[in-house]
């Protein structure tokens, strides 16, 4: 098969491989589409390690290991690869834990499914594992919950304000740039939800916020979803996210976060989670529930299929880049380089040279 594989410097490579052998809990995908994400250029370009970084899956299953009961071979997918670990997305065949992949209905196209897997588990992560008190979708609130979503137009913040819609989490206070006619098109302002750009400098921003603040019910606002994590987001949301009940949860690790007060409760989203319980908020240790991530990663994804299903549910825009493969690398610099806005790039693999033609049976 053939299989991209990222270098440090963010060239790709374009290798024969051999196609993965399922171990007895995992799924081997045909892989028709592959998503990606930031972290598919920062982590050989941190690591200096050249891989095959793409861990966004879509595709139709290849084979399953003996442990596997909830697919079979032909079974239209969409799944979320173990970071770091082999058998990425970025090759005609990719690997999944079949807890990570779930089922996805005929009416979804691949390059919709491919959006959806690490940016979605991310925002339900955030939300519901990592802040304290925010109600699930199948439990809404009834009364108002404010809440900061910083970077609303990525693929992060965008599924985090799907899935406060559902959880009826208002108002929204949604930060973008560029963005802002996409995050238009997902909010409630009849609900008190409102968009602050950020293009205008810190000090504007912050003023802003906090005359937001001030009209929100309460006057207060105990959660952030921080999905940028960087650019002084986190301190732009310090100046009003409360000084003593304030929650922020960040999507970048081993940053240095101590501008954020030390009375504000912080954690870190990290979708990787699913693959391995990281229990933040120790309810594990302190219950000694067998349960705790990996479960949550299991419900929440069958979850998105069913939204996909029934309609309530849809993946993020994507940019199909040409090539399939092959524009890998230059996707990867776009990214880097901040150019994409509102849009997940995604790869055809039919479109790489040397790589049949999907065909539907």
């Amino acid at each position: 098969m053939k299989e991209a594989i990222v270098q440090p410097d963010l060239k790709v490579d374009i290798v024969d491989s051999k196609i993965p052998i399922p171990r007895d809990d995992e799924v081997v995908t045909k892989v028709v589409v592959s998503g990606s994400n930031p972290k598919d250029w920062k982590r050989p370009v941190m690591s200096k390690q050249a891989m095959n970084s793409g861990d966004d899956i879509a595709g139709v299953v290849h084979q399953v290991g003996r442990n596997v009961y909830e697919f079979k071979p032909g079974d239209r997918v969409a799944a979320f690869h173990q970071m770091m670990a082999p058998g990425g997305s970025f090759a005609e065949y990719a690997v999944s834990w079949a807890h990570t992949t779930f089922h996805i209905p005929n009416h979804t196209s691949f390059e919709e499914a491919a959006s959806i897997p690490l940016a979605a588990m991310t925002a339900a992560i955030g939300l519901y594992q990592r802040f304290e008190g925010l109600p699930l979708p199948w439990h809404p609130t009834t009364e108002p919950i404010p809440l900061i979503v910083y970077g609303a137009a990525s693929a992060v913040g965008a599924y985090a304000i799907k899935l406060c819609q559902l959880s009826n989490i208002h108002p929204l206070i949604c930060i973008t740039g560029r963005g802002i006619p996409f995050v238009e098109t997902l909010i409630s302002p009849e609900k008190g939800d409102i968009i602050l750009d950020y293009r205008q400098g810190d000090e504007k921003l912050v003023a802003d916020l906090q005359s937001t603040v001030s009209k929100v019910p309460g006057g207060k606002i105990h959660y952030a979803f921080d999905a940028v994590s960087e650019h002084n987001s986190f301190q732009n949301i310090s100046h009003v996210l409360d000084i003593s009940t304030g929650q922020i949860t960040l999507v970048l690790p081993g940053k240095d976060y101590s501008a954020i007060p030390a009375s504000i409760a912080q954690t870190t989203t990290m979708v990787g989670a699913v693959h391995a319980d990281m229990d933040q908020r120790q309810f594990q240790k302190a219950t000694g529930s067998r349960t705790g991530d990996t479960d949550f990663g299991y419900v929440m994804f069958r979850f998105f299929g069913r939204g996909l299903a029934e309609g309530w549910l849809r993946g993020h825009p994507t940019e199909v880049v040409a090539g399939g493969l092959g524009g890998i690398g230059g996707a990867l610099m776009d990214l880097k380089e901040g150019r994409a806005s509102a849009v997940k790039y995604v790869f055809r693999l039919e479109e790489t040279e040397g790589v049949e033609r999907y065909r539907t049976n």
